[in-house]
Order: C-alpha cells, then structure tokens, then sequence
C-alpha cells in the first residue's frame, strides 16, 4: 500500500474558510474563464485530437501545433512522463531522475513507481525536474545541467503567472530546448477543473528533432481518450483569449500589496521569512503552531513544509487583508 500524498486545499473538513494551503490565486476565480466553464458543452464528447485547442495554445506561444501535448493536468503528466522516458530510453532503460532540493512530491513519486534513483547531479540523470518559480520556496531553480538540451528536462511552469517578482532564469532560446508544462488553474483560481498543456522542445539538430518527436509520438500512444474533459478545454481556450490574459495582468499588483501585508503581518508576530517571487511563500514560527486547531476552530488551513523536506516550516500563499487578520486574530489567542 502506497503512502497518502499530502495536498493542500479541500481536506475531509470540506472547504476551509481561509485556505492558506493553497497557491491558487486569491483574486479568482477569474470571471471570463470562471463563465467559460460553466457554460461548457458537458453533453458530448470534446473533439478526440483536439484540433482547435492544441491550435489555439500553439498560436499563444508562437511555436508549431505539432509541438503542444495535452495533458489531464500537471500531475497525470508527470506520471506519464516518467513512464515515457523510462520506456523510450533504450533497451537499458532510464535509471536516474533529478529533482530540485525541495518540490512537489509528484516528481518522486512518480520516480519511485518506475524505480528511478535520485542523481547527484542533474547531468547524470536521464530525466530532470525543474519548478520556476518553485514550490514551496517561491525561488528560482539551481541546478540546471551544463547542457539542456541534453536530457528531458521538464520546467514546471505552474506559477509561472504568478510571479510577482523577480525574472525568469531562461531566455526564449533556453526554453526552447526543454519541454515546457502549464498549468493555467491556478493562475486562474480554478483549480478544481483540471487541465494542462506541455509544449515541447525545438532541437537544433536534425538529429536531435527525430528523439524529440519519438518522444512526444511515445507520450500521446501513454495517455488515455480525452484526457481533458469539456471543462478543462473551456479553461484553456478562455486562458489563451485577451480579457482573461487582462484579468491576470491586473491581479498582479494587488497580489503584490497583499503579500507585502502578509508579510509585515507574520513578522510583527516575529516569525522567520524565506523570500519568495511568487504568490506564496515558507514562514517559521516562533513556536510551533497547532495546525489542526486552527483548521478545526477558526476553519484556517496552513501548509505544514515537513513533506518538502523543511520540517518546522509553513507555507502559506497569498490572500487577501481578510483573511490575513482572521489569521492574526487566531495566532493571537
């Protein structure tokens, strides 16, 4: 029997009322995308190729439709991945996956249901996991191989849209050479509905382009009919149109200032900070704080960051003043 994954979010309490354990953004749901759903054709079946939205994604990142792959969201991918690449390496098989120092848990356990050991570095490894910004820290990722077009490296761009500081470690021509994961329902509020695109690399060489299209051919033959429902298609066709791309935009600042409040809250409570470029970030408290008290008297819910490997830490995303002095006013007591 597998070990139970940890997740933040909706818990058997239901719905917490000031859900800190999520990185959704706080101003969702977005309305246009939010509206696109629930008006959604659930009565048929979505177009089996999905000719229109891998064309609709493609031409929002300027890159070729044959390059876009659907996914049912980022962790069906991940598992799917891991699969592919370990099935497509040769008659030795993949043996070896690199996973940044501390990240979401789907990356190794996808790497211990095939049986891949962790690599020392990531230039030894047949497959590598990067997060930008990461999760639960919030910061760049370190550790890039010398080449990355080298491996099948895949950057986790969940919170890509959230970024509410800093710049992205890769340039137009680095991201070209790996294979690119999103997942909009976050940056959108909606993470309920669940649905994910990956865009894979450009090779440079003729060569190299024949690996790649083995792969993404591999990846395709691995997922299942319509891997994203009526839903998750509404989601992406509305996250790729002007108005929800304005809507973000304009989430943006206001996120900004409600963390900075966040922020300045918890350290006049005297707790320890990491920094962070996204919409969440790990606090320390000055005593441990009691989690289920919380979440069962003041329906709050916090991260606890032990399962990330930083035992003693939280992570908390952003939300908004409200919630914030509802947090307050229960550490205070």
């Amino acid at each position: 029997m597998t070990s139970a994954r940890i997740h933040g979010g909706g818990d058997s309490l239901g719905v917490p009322s000031f859900d800190f354990s999520s990185n959704s953004n706080s101003c969702g749901p977005c309305p246009q995308a939010l509206n696109a759903v629930q008006q959604a054709n659930v009565c048929v079946y979505p177009d089996a190729d999905y000719i229109d939205l891998r064309a609709q994604l493609a031409a929002f990142h300027g890159v070729s439709v044959g390059r876009m792959v659907l996914a049912g969201s980022a962790s069906e991918f991940i598992m799917r991945m891991t699969a592919a690449v370990v099935r497509s390496a040769g008659a030795a098989g993949a043996t070896k996956v690199s996973l940044p120092k501390h990240a979401y848990g789907d990356y190794q356990h996808a790497a211990k249901a095939w049986g891949l050991a962790l690599a020392e570095r990531p230039d030894s490894a047949q497959l590598v996991w990067a997060c930008e910004p990461s999760s639960p820290l919030g910061q760049a990722h370190t550790g890039w191989p010398l080449d990355l077009a080298q491996q099948v490296l895949v950057l986790d761009g969940a919170y890509a849209q959230l970024r509410l500081s800093g710049k992205p470690s890769l340039n137009v021509a680095q991201l070209n050479q790996v294979w690119q994961l999103y997942t909009p329902n976050k940056a959108l509020g909606l993470t309920g509905v669940r649905a994910a695109y990956v865009i894979a690399p450009k090779a440079m060489q003729t060569s190299t382009q024949g690996h790649i299209d083995q792969l993404v051919c591999h990846l395709n033959q691995l997922a299942p009919s319509w891997p994203v429902g009526a839903h998750g298609v509404a989601m992406l066709q509305a996250w790729v149109s002007p108005p929800v791309q304005a809507w973000l935009a304009n989430c943006v600042p206001l996120l900004r200032q409600w963390k900075a409040r966040q922020i300045a809250m918890l350290e006049s409570l005297g707790w320890q900070l990491l920094p962070s470029e996204a919409n969440f970030f790990c606090a320390k408290p000055l005593q441990p704080v009691d989690l289920q008290w919380l979440r069962e008297n003041h329906g709050i819910k916090l991260r606890d960051a032990s399962s990330f490997g930083l035992p003693g830490w939280l992570r908390l995303g952003v939300l908004q003043p409200s919630a914030q002095d509802a947090l307050q006013m229960a550490l205070r007591q």
